[in-house]
C-alpha cells in the first residue's frame, strides 16, 4: 500500500471485517494512515451458513467474548458499534481527519491524513443515497 500510495496512487486501507471485542480499530489507522487516502471501516456481519462458524470460532477462541457477540447478533443490540463509533469520532477529531459515514467518495489529499469512513450501518443507507452515489 505504502508503494502505490508514494507512486501518487489512491490508496484505500479496508478494515473488514471489524470483529466485536477483537479488531482494534485504531491501531490499524495508526499503522495506515500515512499511507492510505482514505479507511473505510466496516462491521462484521453475520449473515447465511458462515454465522455458526464464525460464532463458534469466537467462542472456541475468546469466550469471554459469547455475551457481546449474543447481544449483538442476536438480541440486535447496536451499543457496541455506537460506542466504537463515538471512541473513532473522538480520535479522528483529535488526530485532525474526516470522519464520515456511508459516503466513501472522499479522498484526503497525499500528504494529509485520511479520511476515515464508517459504513457500520448498512441497512441504513437508502436507495436514494445509494442512488444519488450512483450517478
Amino acid at each position: 500500500m505504502r508503494q502505490f500510495y508514494e507512486a501518487g496512487i489512491q490508496s484505500t486501507c479496508f478494515i473488514s471485517p471489524i470483529f466485536p471485542g477483537i479488531t482494534d480499530v485504531i491501531e490499524i489507522i495508526e499503522r495506515a494512515r500515512h499511507q492510505c487516502n482514505l479507511v473505510w471501516l466496516e462491521n462484521l456481519n453475520l449473515r447465511g451458513d458462515y454465522r455458526k462458524r464464525i460464532l463458534d470460532w469466537v467462542h472456541e477462541h475468546h469466550p469471554e467474548l459469547d455475551e457481546l457477540y449474543h447481544d449483538i447478533y442476536t438480541k440486535k443490540s447496536r451499543t457496541y458499534w455506537t460506542d466504537l463509533d463515538r471512541k473513532i469520532k473522538a480520535y479522528t477529531a483529535k488526530e485532525g481527519m474526516l470522519y464520515i459515514r456511508d459516503d466513501d467518495q472522499h479522498r484526503a489529499p497525499f500528504g494529509e491524513p485520511p479520511v476515515v469512513c464508517n459504513y457500520f450501518y448498512h441497512e441504513e443507507i437508502t436507495k436514494t443515497a445509494k442512488k444519488k452515489r450512483e450517478e
